[in-house]
C-alpha cells in the first residue's frame, strides 16, 4: 500500500536509479502518472516530457477499442488486428479519427507543457512512468508507438500491476520494473491510501519545474 502518488515515485526512484539507464528520458501518462513521473526524472536529473495517448474507437462501437493514437512527430497509430478483422475494417476507417485526436494531442501538449517540443529520444532510454496498470491496453499502445521514435531501449517502470499485465507488456519493453505486483488485483487506486484525480493545473506546475529539459529542477 502506497500512502500517495509521491511517496509511490521515491520507492520507484529508487529502483530506477539503482539500474542506472543510460542518458534517461523520463515519460509520464496523464494526468495519474505525472507526480510519481517527476519524482523518478528529479531523482535521475532527467528531462521530463509526457506520453500522451487517445483511444481509436470502432466506428459505431467507439467504447471498444480498435487502437490508439500515440504521441508523437507525426503521431504513431497502433491497431489491434484481431478487432479489425473481426469488425471487416482496416486502418483506412480512422482517417477521421486519426485527424481529430491529433488535434486533441497538440491541444493537450500545447495546454500543459506551455509550448515546449517533445524531447529527442533518439539514442536514450525511454523511461514510462504510469501510477499504476489495470489491463495494460493503453500502456501497450503507448510503448509499441514509442518505438517510432528510436529510443536506444525503451522501459516500463510503475509501482503496482498485475502479474498477468506485466507479463503481456515484457514483450514491448525492454526492462519492466514494478514494485507491487498482487495477485488479488482489483484497481490502481486501492493500492494507494490517498489517490485523488490529479488536476490539469497541478499537471502544468508539475512540469513547468521541468521546463528547460536539460536542467535539473531544485
Amino acid at each position: 500500500m502506497f500512502e500517495d502518488r509521491e511517496q509511490a515515485g521515491e520507492q520507484l526512484a529508487d529502483r530506477v536509479v539503482a539500474e542506472r539507464p543510460a542518458r534517461p528520458v523520463v515519460l509520464a501518462l496523464p494526468r495519474g502518472g505525472v507526480p510519481v513521473a517527476a519524482v523518478v526524472a528529479q531523482r535521475l536529473g532527467a528531462p521530463l516530457d509526457l506520453l500522451l495517448v487517445r483511444k481509436l474507437g470502432l466506428p459505431g462501437h467507439e467504447e471498444l477499442a480498435a487502437g490508439a493514437l500515440v504521441d508523437g512527430d507525426p503521431p504513431q497509430a497502433v491497431y489491434n488486428p484481431e478487432v479489425l478483422a473481426m469488425a471487416g475494417l482496416d486502418e483506412r476507417d480512422f482517417a477521421g479519427q486519426i485527424v481529430d485526436k491529433t488535434r486533441e494531442i497538440a491541444e493537450r501538449r500545447d495546454r500543459w507543457m506551455s509550448g515546449r517540443p517533445p524531447v529527442e529520444l533518439a539514442g536514450r532510454t525511454a523511461i514510462v512512468v504510469d501510477d499504476g496498470i489495470a489491463t495494460g491496453a493503453t500502456m501497450r499502445a503507448a510503448l509499441r508507438g514509442l518505438r517510432a521514435r528510436s529510443p536506444e531501449a525503451v522501459w516500463l517502470a510503475v509501482p503496482v500491476a498485475p502479474p498477468d499485465t506485466l507479463a503481456r507488456l515484457a514483450h514491448e519493453a525492454d526492462n519492466v520494473i514494478c514494485l507491487s505486483r498482487p495477485q488479488a488485483f482489483q484497481a490502481v487506486g486501492f493500492h494507494y491510501r490517498r489517490f485523488d484525480q490529479v488536476s490539469e493545473a497541478e499537471v502544468s506546475r508539475i512540469l513547468a519545474r521541468f521546463d528547460d529539459p536539460d536542467r535539473r529542477p531544485e
